[in-house]
């Protein structure tokens, strides 16, 4: 199998751009970076393209430099996918989020459906028992959000280098235990997103942290907020805060309130 090539060029606006395989990137410049925007089986020349025809967001980078690294992981990406002989396969079966309209197979005994609102994997029993059992999901059926990454990460011999990093960052961000428990070790605040949020939430558990905001007409150049201890929603007891809108950077789990420097609204 060959290698899939990235072709560069700028498109008809002078921005940076490139083709990888049917997908084609353009560098549009954000804030001090570049945005990654994608489209799909784009026909037309790169001279030729311009914003309009690029619809997808994957994200920022710093410069060209940015943008040349991410196209080529791209064509690392698309070309190990090809390598494994992905087939497709129309498969009219029930699945939890409703009748399967396409399938991937995988592997025999791992296979992708798509529905019209969702899709996810199935594993048979075999391959469902063979799973680790801190990712293995009983019935067999694995949501695309964020249950595939155990698929991924029990096999990792039918992913690309790419699904497999994104899987393992899946799952220290949102099924820690998970993980933990394949590891043999846990992550630390810094590795996992949920493990960070649990750190916040034990260090602000007793300050008044925002859960609602709005930019007030009552005082112009202030934010109106609503906030409970902990941010916790289900604490009865609500305060209202003024925060100057300069200040006010979500940040992110959450905005504190120093007491001493913003002042509580009346009820």
């Amino acid at each position: 199998m060959s290698a899939v090539l990235v072709n560069y060029g700028r498109t008809a606006g002078n921005l940076l751009a490139a083709r990888v395989g049917d997908l084609g990137y353009i560098a549009i410049p954000a804030g001090d970076g570049l945005r990654l925007a994608s489209g799909w089986r784009l026909s037309k020349p790169i001279g030729e393209w311009t914003a309009a025809d690029v619809f997808g967001n994957e994200g920022t980078v710093a410069d060209e430099a940015g943008f040349r690294a991410h196209v080529e992981a791209i064509a690392v990406h698309l070309t190990q996918r090809a390598a494994f002989g992905r087939r497709e396969k129309r498969t009219p079966i029930s699945t939890p989020w409703g009748m399967s309209q396409g399938a991937t197979i995988y592997a025999e005994g791992v296979v992708f459906h798509s529905t019209a609102s969702h899709g996810g994997f199935k594993l048979d029993r075999a391959r469902n028992a063979a799973l680790h059992p801190a990712f293995r999901i009983r019935g067999g059926w694995y949501e695309e959000d964020s249950d595939w990454a155990r698929v991924a990460m029990g096999y990792p011999d039918l992913f690309t280098d790419r699904e497999k990093a994104q899987a393992d960052r899946t799952l220290r961000d949102w099924e820690p235990d998970a993980w933990e428990a394949v590891h043999g070790r846990p992550l630390t605040a810094e590795e996992s997103f949920a493990r960070d949020r649990q750190r916040f939430e034990r260090e602000h558990a007793d300050d008044w942290v925002v859960i609602a905001a709005a930019r007030s007409d009552r005082h112009p150049g202030f934010v109106e907020t609503v906030a409970t201890l902990g941010g916790r929603r289900d604490q009865a007891e609500r305060r209202q805060f003024l925060v100057a809108e300069h200040e006010y950077v979500i940040g992110r789990h959450g905005f504190v309130i120093d007491l001493e420097r913003h002042s509580r609204l009346a009820a």
